[in-house]
C-alpha cells in the first residue's frame, strides 16, 4: 500500500457517498474492491450504485457471483478481490490489515465511527513512503483536510 485515505462522511450514510467515490476512482481507470463485512450493507451498496446516481452508470458485481473477475467494481466481504482491484474502499469503516495488499485504500466512516478510525490513522504515523490523506464531506463535496 502506498496511499491511504480516510473519508469522513459526516451524517451521510455510506450508500449515499460510495457512488461519488466510486465514480471518481473509475474515472481514473482504477479497478475497485468495495469491502463490507455485513451482507445487508453489501446489498444496500449494490442497490445504491444502481439507483443513487442513475446517470452515472457504475458497472459492478458481487464477489462469488459469475464473472466476478471481470467486474471493474466488485463488492466483497473480505479483501480477497477476484477482479484484480488495485484500490479498496472499506465501506463499513473497519480497518483490516489485509487491505495493505492494495495500492490504495479508502477507509470510509461516518461521525459515529470517528473515534474507531483514530487508531487506524495513528497506526500509520511513522510509516515512510505512504501518502496519508484525510477528507471530509462538506456540502456534497469531498474537501481535503490533511
Amino acid at each position: 500500500m502506498n496511499r491511504i485515505g480516510f473519508y469522513l462522511s459526516g451524517q451521510q450514510p455510506v450508500e449515499r457517498v460510495l457512488p461519488l467515490l466510486a465514480k471518481a476512482a473509475r474515472q481514473q481507470g482504477e479497478r475497485l474492491a468495495v469491502i463490507a463485512g455485513d451482507a445487508a450493507l453489501r446489498e444496500r451498496l449494490s442497490r445504491a450504485l444502481w439507483e443513487e446516481r442513475p446517470a452515472d452508470f457504475l458497472a459492478h458485481g458481487m464477489a462469488g457471483e459469475p464473472h466476478a473477475e471481470r467486474q471493474p467494481l466488485l463488492i466483497c466481504e473480505t479483501c480477497d478481490a477476484a477482479n484484480g482491484a488495485t484500490t479498496a474502499i472499506l465501506a463499513d469503516g473497519v480497518w483490516r490489515e489485509e487491505a495493505q495488499s492494495f495500492a490504495r485504500v479508502l477507509l470510509l466512516f461516518d461521525d459515529g465511527a470517528r473515534e474507531a478510525a483514530r487508531p487506524a490513522w495513528r497506526n500509520f504515523d511513522a510509516r515512510e513512503g505512504l501518502e496519508r490523506e484525510f477528507w471530509e464531506l462538506e456540502n456534497g463535496k469531498w474537501t481535503r483536510k490533511l
